[in-house]
């Protein structure tokens, strides 16, 4: 039996708690930031603000405070806003030790200094003289679906094999099928640049116009992602999985996609402001994303015609008609 700790309480935390919980043969303890979402799962066993309608089983144990969500834990889970890691593991260092395996599944690229989720947890824990093994958890997987036992498959990215092993072997489940992939470069970043093409895919929709826009736009986007992620170290055919064109179909065609939906209101011609105020604390990674990749892009000298586009609309208010339009007019190339 394995103690898991999964240190983050917003919907895909919750769900993977509770798959891990109903997988069975497991202690986990969930974290949560917020003393008082953490009290109100804990009387209700449901996190009524970020996945209702799941109840969150008595296996699961609730903490408020990192010191007891961690202790005796051998693998630590962290699923905490991309904007909020670096923080998250400066509090987490204290407690973390030797011999624990850490798995990032967040989907972001940190503003300013471009990097990575396990780069960033890397970087922090570095500076206090703990190294610990790091992987990535990322792939097509709605938290609602995955809470509900939908049949899903993910990817489980780490430069060792142990890690990715143990991982696949302690979270497979009749329901949730890991596959091991060696390539956290391509992993993490498919997972994160995504979002960025999804609030790009909303867009679309909001403008109604149609699905021949939509599925030039998936396509064009995998084609950005993939152009970065190669400089930056990836393999190509991991963008061809589940962490690449598997993420990308679902976040830019599915309902429950926060990006696709912030970009539908844009096409609507709301506010990003209203917008966000709408998400009622939900994160749409894709927001905070978008500067990031592009400076990220900027830094290999790789182009991103989309990503530009989006920064224009979400930073500088340009018309999503207008961006659409441009992005329609750029000079012919091959493809």
């Amino acid at each position: 039996m394995s103690r898991i700790a999964v240190m983050g309480s917003g919907a895909w935390g919750t769900a993977l708690a509770i798959s891990l919980a109903r997988r069975g043969g497991h202690q986990i303890t969930l974290w949560s930031y917020a003393k008082d979402v953490a009290a109100a799962m804990r009387e209700r066993r449901e996190n009524t603000q970020f996945l209702p309608g799941f109840r969150i089983p008595e296996s699961v144990a609730v903490f408020e405070d990192a010191a007891g969500a961690l202790e005796g834990a051998e693998i630590v889970v962290s699923v905490t806003p991309s904007q909020f890691v670096r923080s998250s593991y400066e509090g987490f260092a204290a407690h973390l030790r030797p011999g624990q395996l850490l798995v990032s599944a967040t989907k972001g690229i940190e503003d300013e200094t471009y990097l990575r989720m396990t780069q960033v947890i890397g970087q922090v824990l570095g500076s206090r003289g703990l190294e610990l093994p790091c992987g990535v958890l990322s792939g097509p997987s709605f938290a609602q679906e995955v809470a509900a036992g939908a049949p899903t498959a993910i990817t489980i990215a780490s430069a060792d094999p142990n890690l990715a092993s143990t991982v696949q072997g302690e979270f497979s489940s009749s329901t949730l099928r890991l596959y091991t992939n060696d390539d956290v470069v391509g992993v993490e970043l498919g997972g994160s640049l995504k979002n960025v093409i999804a609030i790009a895919a909303g867009i679309v929709a909001g403008l109604e116009l149609g699905h021949n826009s939509t599925a030039a736009l998936i396509t064009r986007g995998i084609a950005e992602i993939t152009r970065l992620s190669i400089a930056c170290g990836g393999r190509r055919e991991t963008l061809a999985g589940l962490s690449g064109v598997g993420d990308l179909v679902l976040t830019c065609t599915g309902s429950l996609s926060r990006n696709r939906t912030v970009g539908m209101g844009l096409g609507q011609g709301r506010r990003i402001d209203e917008i966000l105020a709408g998400l009622e604390g939900r994160v749409a990674e894709g927001v905070k994303t978008t500067s990031a990749a592009l400076g990220l892009a900027r830094r290999h000298g790789v182009e991103m015609p989309i990503a530009e586009q989006m920064e224009a609309i979400l930073i500088h208010g340009k018309a999503p008609q207008r961006a659409i339009e441009e992005l329609m007019q750029r000079p012919g190339r091959d493809e």
